[in-house]
């Protein structure tokens, strides 16, 4: 894909006004609120994955409507000293938690690390999944983008979202996680998550977004028909009355509108060939970031590929983020293997 989006000096000041709806807060606060109205954390059985260096844990939590949602929970052996920062992973569109073993990046680091399943999905890429959606929806385009889209509180967004902020809450309540230092975290679809649990978690230590979805949806729609947002597209071509519709529900979930609440210091990455979360779109929410309410600056960095689709900055992505949440979010000396 050859650039198609603005340059990158008209994108590193593109602020689009992003139509939010007036009741958003009250709207997330009565979903979050019924969702807290049950414990988080509703199971977590140790299993052996064959690694000698990492525990871990297959997790149980009470997401949206107090659906059971399974995760990932680890930590790296011998650190049951002093409580560990945690990082909270979410997976891109069509993955699951896939297996223990898969993502251990942040454990090596010395972080806990808890990886939430998507409900639903889990059978178009990766290992799979182990969490259904028992939520129904009306007449939807294949995929997950248009289930429920008519209504924001029957969303499947909505329910995911809340799946994400519910798995902060359980992971606080986790062994050995100090629940002052958590992180945000995902690619894509996790990127979207992670920008989301950013705007709706107040305390959250940092977040790490990456080729985020479901940010200005709207202009997402108008230069691309690439999948996930092509579903939308699809589902408009034949749903012709319902744009107005449907375009509120996703003002709902959009990054822009989430993320202009958020208050932790953000790492963010974009690529300016990606066709399938166009860069202007990455932009307008880092451009927003934290700046609802004339707020103190919050600080933020983004990282530029200027070559690459939505790989981003894939190994070398991973890297810097590494050194930069080192920085602002230090494990203990001990966790690293070096004397306590």
């Amino acid at each position: 894909m050859a650039l198609f989006d603005l340059p990158l000096d008209q994108l590193e000041t593109y602020r689009p006004q992003v139509p939010e709806p007036d009741d958003l807060d009250a709207f997330w606060r009565r979903t979050l609120d019924e969702a807290r109205a049950r414990p988080a954390l509703v199971d977590a059985v140790r299993v052996d994955t064959g690694l000698a260096l990492v525990d871990t844990w297959d997790v149980t939590f009470a997401g949206h409507g107090g659906d059971p949602v399974k995760a990932w929970f680890s930590r790296p052996t011998g650190s049951d000293g002093t409580p560990l920062p945690a990082v909270v992973e979410y997976a891109g569109y069509g993955r699951g938690r896939g297996f223990p073993h898969e993502r251990l990046t942040w454990v090596a680091a010395g972080y806990a690390s808890l990886v939430m399943d998507t409900r639903g999905q889990g059978s178009q890429h990766g290992s799979g999944g182990d969490t259904p959606d028992p939520v129904g929806s009306g007449p939807a385009a294949p995929g997950f983008v248009t289930r429920g889209i008519e209504d924001p509180s029957g969303y499947y967004y909505t329910r995911l979202i809340t799946d994400a902020v519910r798995a902060v809450d359980a992971v606080r309540e986790l062994p050995g996680v100090d629940p002052a230092r958590v992180v945000a975290a995902g690619n894509s679809q996790g990127g979207g998550l992670s920008l989301a649990v950013a705007g709706l978690v107040p305390d959250l230590a940092a977040l790490l977004t990456s080729v985020p979805f479901l940010c200005h949806v709207g202009r997402a729609l108008g230069i691309t028909d690439q999948h996930p947002y092509g579903e939308v597209v699809t589902y408009l071509a034949v749903q012709r009355e319902k744009v107005d519709q449907v375009m509120r529900t996703l003002s709902y979930v959009d990054g822009v509108n989430l993320g202009r609440r958020a208050t932790a210091p953000a790492h963010f990455a974009v690529a300016l060939r990606d066709s399938i979360c166009p860069p202007s779109t990455v932009f307008a929410a880092y451009n927003h970031y934290g700046s609802r309410g004339g707020s103190p600056v919050v600080e933020t960095e983004i990282c530029v590929y200027p070559f690459n689709h939505h790989e981003g900055g894939d190994a070398l992505h991973v890297r810097r983020q590494l050194e930069w949440l080192r920085e602002r979010v230090p494990v203990p000396p001990r966790s690293y293997g070096h004397a306590g």
